[in-house]
């Protein structure tokens, strides 16, 4: 049974938060960066979710976007990418 259980533990993890493969110029900063715009996304639709649901305020939702943006750059910028 706890076969059963962590296969459907996988499943719902990649259903929820679906990961694709990195196509483009490999190196390890931008495979990283590539990690952590996935995750922001991920993380964008869930508080747009959130907001539509009526679960969060409008202004909650923004100001949680706007961290999340302000973290993806910091995290271009900490990788050397924003050149």
């Amino acid at each position: 049974m706890s076969n059963a259980n962590e296969q459907f533990s996988t499943d719902k993890q990649q259903f929820l938060y679906p990961r694709t493969s990195y196509r483009g110029e490999f190196t390890p900063e931008r495979l990283v960066f590539n990690a952590n715009l996935q995750e922001f996304a991920q993380r964008i639709t869930l508080v747009c979710n959130l907001e539509t649901a009526g679960k969060i305020s409008t202004e909650d939702a923004y100001k949680q976007i706007k961290a999340l943006w302000k973290q993806l750059k910091q995290s271009k910028k900490e990788l050397g990418l924003d050149k």
